[in-house]
């Protein structure tokens, strides 16, 4: 049971890996690459002193867009670089600021890419987060037509003449010479020789020992060795004389030499493809002629069933538009009667409740009691009513007893004070009568 555990984990572990390296394992440098291309064609644009230094903005390294350090700051440093290079374009395009609607601001940019022709197949999401392959891909494309735009020529490169390197042996092939050299030293003498018998049994085994092995008196010395022999031992030598210089790879001669290998071999394997492009060419002209032919043939002949086609192509047009009117009025006309079906059912409603109460006798029930009760209630009034008729008779007559008894109670004392007034006169008239 471990072990199939173990199996499916390793089994996941590969598919998780063959779906991040879906594109190959190189695809996640492929920013890295293209970051450091944008850049070099930034500084032949000029971006430190009209980008950095006149906005202001942050330089940037080799790999600012390919690797995530701050999404916020690399947005912002994005949508302003896409900015200045739109307007290196001969377009206008405002400066965006840090709090600009991000959705905004990308489809400008995607419309202005679009504009020169540039596929865009992935999300516009996708460059909201300011790093990645498709910021760098972005600003690929737009530094390319900024260059476009600024007419930048560049100049055919001068090759310094290339010195001729002589071609030897291998370095393997150079080891294995001079092992066999000091093999052959090591057997022919030993510390105990002298340096002539040395050189003597040196050139023993090169086959020039039956000279030497017997010295003559000195004298003119006459080569006894014949021309082919000396030739022989000439071509025998004469790999191991030759200097090797090893190429350095880092060396752009090395790679100028290269490429003008291959453009031989590109030419040597473009002639025998170049016959069969043309063979090639010939046959897809000749079937396009046939299929022009019989393009026309077959519009000659279907030139009527095609007119008659548009003409009911035609009337079908007209019939749909004539359905899609009465379908407008038959849903209006629809509407209209459930309008009238409503109206219909509360007048109904209504004239039934009109007729239920019509044949029912509970109101007139009601009105009887009602007249009963209100004559009750009148009758009620009517004794309370003599009541208080009564009251106020009563009340009238004893205010008129008493202001009868005032009324006398005033009369006689106007009588006694028109009394003494009277005994007062005669009095006064007494003493006149004295005087």
């Amino acid at each position: 049971m471990f072990k199939s555990k173990e199996m499916n984990m390793n089994r996941e572990g590969d598919r998780r890996s063959n779906d991040d390296f879906e594109g190959g394992p190189g695809s996640l440098f492929t920013p890295i690459v293209m970051m450091e291309e944008v850049i070099y064609k930034l500084a032949v644009l000029n971006y430190q002193k009209e980008y950095v230094r006149d906005l202001q903005m942050k330089p940037l390294n080799r790999h600012y867009f390919a690797l995530a350090s701050n999404p916020m700051e690399q947005f912002f440093s994005f949508t302003s670089l896409c900015a200045w290079l739109i307007r290196k374009m001969g377009k206008s395009f405002d400066q965006p600021q840090e709090y600009d609607d991000p959705n905004s601001t990308i489809s400008s940019i995607l419309e202005c890419v679009r504009e020169k022709g540039v596929a865009i197949t992935f999300p516009p999401s996708k460059l909201k987060q300011g790093y990645g392959e498709n910021v760098v891909f972005i600003l690929d494309k737009l530094a390319d037509e900024a260059l476009k735009a600024s007419n930048i020529t560049w100049k055919k490169p001068i090759i310094p003449p290339e010195p001729d390197i002589i071609e030897g042996v291998s370095d393997d092939e150079t080891e294995l010479v001079l092992e066999k050299i000091e093999e052959e030293l090591a057997a022919v003498y030993s510390d105990d020789d002298d340096p002539e018998t040395v050189d003597h049994d040196i050139l023993a085994l090169r086959g020039f020992g039956k000279e030497l092995s017997h010295p003559e008196k000195p004298g003119v010395l006459e080569s006894k060795v014949s021309v082919n022999e000396w030739k022989l031992e000439v071509e025998r030598v004469l790999t191991q004389l030759k200097v090797t210089i090893k190429p350095d790879p880092r060396d752009w001669m090395y790679h100028l030499s290269d490429m003008h290998r291959y453009q031989g071999n590109m030419k040597d394997a473009f002639q025998p493809s170049k016959v069969n492009l043309e063979k090639l060419f010939s046959d897809i002209s000749h079937s396009m002629e046939k299929i022009g032919l019989r393009e026309k043939y077959l519009n000659n002949e279907l030139e009527s069933s095609i007119a008659e086609f548009s003409t009911l192509q035609r009337q079908l047009t007209e019939a749909q538009e004539a359905y899609n009117a009465a379908c407008t009025s038959i849903s209006n006309h629809s509407q209209m009667l459930s309008q009238l079906t409503e109206e219909l059912d509360l007048v109904k409603q209504e004239t039934e409740e009109r007729g239920s109460s019509m044949t029912d006798g509970t109101p007139l029930v009601n009105i009887k009691k009602a007249l009963a009760q209100l004559r009750s209630e009148i009758a009620l009034q009517d004794v309370r009513l003599g009541i208080s008729e009564h009251c106020l008779l009563q009340s009238r007559l004893r205010d008129k007893s008493k202001t009868q008894e005032d009324l006398l109670s005033i009369s006689n004392a106007h009588l006694s004070s028109l009394h003494n007034f009277a005994n007062l006169n005669s009095a006064h008239t007494g003493g006149l009568r004295k005087y």
